[in-house]
């Protein structure tokens, strides 16, 4: 019997992480092992879970939600088991979602996801399934097409051994894209949301088209940046992927312009250093170094040119990249 582990990614959530564990414990179809990725959490985590008798553990620095699932994925290949069971802590399944998917795969080797559901109403979808706006509207068995790593996404070892795992140096928003794509695209693994399996997860609460704080906007370096890598993962065509990373940026700079109330030109003057990082394939960044950016009012100014001299210096150098990261390797 080819047997199943839950890989959790968590940070600093350790009462929604206990929920989420838990429910795992109580599947109709329990998983055979459950391994927990702690990134560096500064609250009890670390010694919530030496409590855990039934729970693996791995702690390591705070690498984000990419190099944990890196980790995680790696761990769970290694140790033989077939079926990989991906989410963050801040959801959890229900009691049958386990049993629904791994009933659910078709002949065809698919990447399969559960349908991801508002916890708080469990019903409407969280992001964009299709035409559906709730599971009350589904009606089919399986939605294809579409999937919502990582969150209640079903890996088996054989798509691990051809495909990778999540390029660890993406660090957030983008890695768990840049895999589904490089499943989805790159390898032509079909997949599909399980309807029958549900996976419950607060509600998408951000938006571009809300204000937001300039000083603590860290995570738009890594949205900026690692969409280049999505567009590469999407396209075979690396010209094609370029364009559309330019419209994007495009894009970007006008719901700046449109939408944001405070800070319009730090705003648009510091998406260039993300976009440069992106066409030099400049890995190194690090949360902190971005917040200290931010913080730094001397530092991005539109009337320097300083921002704008990087992104050409980017892109000119872009022509002999030197990586200074790579797709991890099982």
């Amino acid at each position: 019997m080819e047997k199943a582990i839950a890989v959790v990614v968590s940070y600093n959530r350790q009462k929604l992480l206990a929920e989420c564990i838990e429910a795992l414990r109580n599947q109709t179809r329990k998983p055979d092992a459950i391994l927990v990725v702690n990134n560096g959490s500064t609250d009890n985590t670390a010694e919530w879970l030496q409590q855990q008798q039934d729970v693996f553990f791995i702690t390591q620095k705070n690498l984000g939600s990419s190099g944990g699932f890196n980790t995680g994925i790696t761990w769970a290949y290694k140790h033989g088991y077939s079926w990989i069971w991906c989410m963050d802590d801040d959801g959890y399944p229900k009691q049958d979602a386990l049993e629904q998917l791994l009933k659910a795969e078709p002949n065809e080797r698919s990447l399969l996801n559960c349908a991801v559901l508002n916890k708080e109403d469990k019903k409407s979808f969280v992001w964009k399934t299709r035409e559906y706006k709730t599971i009350d509207e589904v009606d089919v068995d399986m939605i294809p097409g579409i999937g919502h790593p990582f969150n209640g996404t079903l890996l088996h070892r054989s798509i691990v051994e051809k495909v990778g795992v999540p390029r660890s140096a993406l660090f957030l928003w983008g890695d768990e894209t840049e895999y589904y794509y490089r499943i989805v695209k790159q390898y032509k693994f079909p997949v599909y949301t399980v309807s029958s399996s549900i996976h419950y997860h607060p509600a998408a609460a951000f938006s571009l088209k809300k204000d937001w704080d300039y000083k603590n906007s860290w995570k738009m370096y890594f949205y900026v940046r690692n969409r280049l890598h999505v567009h590469q993962a999407k396209f075979t065509s690396k010209a094609v992927a370029f364009v559309n990373y330019a419209f994007f940026l495009a894009a970007f700079a006008a719901v700046i312009l449109v939408y944001q109330k405070t800070d319009r030109r730090k705003k648009l003057s510091f998406m260039l250093w993300p976009a440069g990082d992106a066409i030099s394939n400049n890995f190194s960044v690090t949360p902190p170094t971005i917040v200290n950016r931010l913080n730094d009012s001397a530092t991005y100014k539109m009337n320097n040119g300083s921002s704008l001299k990087y992104f050409w210096q980017s892109i000119l150098n872009s022509v002999n990249p030197q990586r200074t990261g790579n797709t991890a390797n099982i």
